[in-house]
């Protein structure tokens, strides 16, 4: 009988995780979002699986000078709904930013993960700040530049 090669599915288990910072000052929002999902959901990686946890954590500093392109900034609303007659949200993506502008961030990466429960455990990789200071230093956190050339 021939024997035939199969592909290798890695558990979450077999992966060895690791923590990568990013600076966010001066970067576009949804080019940012892409990149730091895609580390998070380990497509970064030779090993990657589409039903495991593969990825690495992601620590983004400096949230809060995020920009957009063109006239987005103006225009973008953020919608929240709460199930109830005359509960529907809206804030503008300036009051976000003035307030909470790690949730900018977050929503943006969380729009591009998947809406299951692999979704729901990966989004807890990302870790936000605002400011340049953040609390996991003693993780080592490997710093990439996630520039456009």
């Amino acid at each position: 009988m021939k024997q035939e090669k199969l592909t290798k599915f890695f558990s979450t288990d077999e992966v060895d995780k690791k923590w990568y910072l990013v600076d966010a000052k001066d970067q576009v929002l949804g080019r940012l979002a892409t990149k730091v999902a895609r580390i998070i959901r380990g497509k970064n990686k030779t090993i990657f699986t589409p039903n495991a946890d593969t990825g690495d954590f992601v620590v983004v500093i400096n949230a809060s000078q995020i920009k957009l392109t063109g006239k987005r900034e103006l225009l973008k609303d953020y919608y929240h709904y709460s199930g109830y007659p005359g509960g529907l949200k809206i804030r503008s993506f300036e009051e976000l930013m003035a307030k909470k502008p790690e949730f900018v961030v977050e929503s943006a990466v969380k729009g591009m993960l998947p809406k299951n429960r692999l979704g729901r455990k990966l989004i807890k990789k990302l870790k936000i700040y605002s400011g340049e200071s953040h609390p996991h230093k003693a993780q080592k956190p490997e710093q990439i530049s996630l520039a456009e050339k």
